[in-house]
């Protein structure tokens, strides 16, 4: 039985140790008492470490078969720098800055496949265009629109992390690149809102956001190409004002007698007001629509998904979402579908015969279902 230590305990990283254990020998290391009791008490291995130091990753991971990256974005890059150093095998979650790429020569000179991004946004969509570049004459439009919010609308914010929440401010910070009339275009992360409408749960905002990200890269012949945050209406405008006010600066500041980061103080108040509770319901929602030409005839597919909070096992949407994605692409891995050495996207994932077909199935197996329109 191949041996998996999935890096981060917290709510993706326990959803997916949760889904691999019963076909896997499953570790999860955090530092994290709390997050290592509770994953304890459901029955899976644990083992503290520090994965802030690549020592500390490399000594996690010594006896793994294949990992599984689940740590916060700004600690992803230097992570899988130090799992694909140890020689394993690497299927990744991480929203890291860096360009993923960067470490394919490391991945390739150790002749490891390394399955990057590979979560619902960047991540489904992905291999949802991936595949049908594959099977189409070519690509003429791809549009990706995604969410993750909480049923419960709770003012200010209206809105829950359904993920690190560190990352969810480094959306709203980090330029947005799309592609436009060919040309790679660059707008500040929150611009060019719009309202849409969504059947089931009425209008949301959306917003660009940097999740095209290695699409950008492996798709130069597609001419238009977009991804969209969405959020309750009125979500924009407050994000925006703390944002151009200051609160996301890195730097450090004098305040009277001391010196303070702007968003070390945002992140201490903001972050217990969109922090999930046990229990609280959460849903994703996700658009997805591809154009282009198939048989020298215009083609178009547009794949909805709408998926809710699971009470049985206490799973939040994004969760679920994020989560059964990487754990379906640990399985095609794991099975020998997808050998592809190097950093691999996930729409190298789709650009393999029966790669999409197959995460598709998994995840309907656990009820993320995508519909066709």
């Amino acid at each position: 039985m191949l041996h998996i230590v999935v890096l981060g305990g917290g709510r993706v990283g326990s959803a997916m140790a949760r889904d691999l254990a019963p076909d896997f020998r499953v570790t999860v290391a955090d530092r994290s008492d709390e997050a290592l009791a509770r994953l304890a008490a459901a029955g899976i291995a644990t083992r503290k470490a520090d994965l802030a130091s690549p020592a500390g990753v490399q000594t996690a991971v010594a006896d793994a078969d294949l990992v599984v990256g689940a740590v916060p974005g700004f600690m992803g890059f230097a992570t899988a720098k130090a799992v694909l150093e140890a020689g394993k095998t690497l299927v990744d979650i991480s929203f890291f800055d860096e360009d993923c790429f960067e470490l394919d020569a490391l991945a390739k000179a150790r002749n490891l496949t390394a399955v990057v991004d590979c979560g619902i946004a960047p991540g489904c969509g992905n291999i949802i265009l991936g595949d049908a570049a594959r099977r189409w004459d070519r690509v003429t439009r791809f549009e990706c629109l995604v969410g993750g919010l909480p049923v419960l609308r709770t003012w200010p914010y209206e809105y829950k992390a359904g993920f690190s929440p560190i990352d969810v401010i480094e959306e709203y910070t980090r330029p947005a690149r799309y592609v436009r009339e060919g040309h790679t275009i660059t707008l500040p992360a929150l611009s060019e809102p719009e309202l849409l409408d969504f059947p089931g749960l009425g209008t949301l905002e959306s917003f660009n956001t940097d999740g095209l990200r290695s699409l950008i890269h492996s798709f130069p012949e597609v001419p238009d190409m977009k991804e969209k945050t969405l959020r309750y209406p009125g979500h924009i405008e407050k994000m925006r004002m703390l944002r151009e006010s200051g609160f996301f600066r890195k730097d450090r500041i004098r305040v009277g007698d001391a010196e303070v980061s702007p968003l070390d103080l945002t992140t201490a108040l903001l972050f217990p007001l969109w922090f999930m509770n046990e229990g609280d319901e959460d849903f994703t929602v996700m658009r997805v629509t591809v154009e282009g030409i198939q048989a020298g005839r215009s083609a178009r597919i547009e794949l909805n998904l709408l998926d809710r909070y699971a009470p049985a096992t206490r799973t939040t949407s994004m969760a679920r979402t994020t989560g059964y994605t990487a754990t379906a692409a640990v399985r095609l891995v794991a099975s020998g579908g997808f050998t592809r050495k190097g950093i691999s996207p996930p729409e190298a994932i789709g650009r393999t015969p029966g790669g999409w077909d197959f995460v598709r199935a998994e995840l309907a197996k656990r009820n993320v279902v995508f519909r066709e329109a």
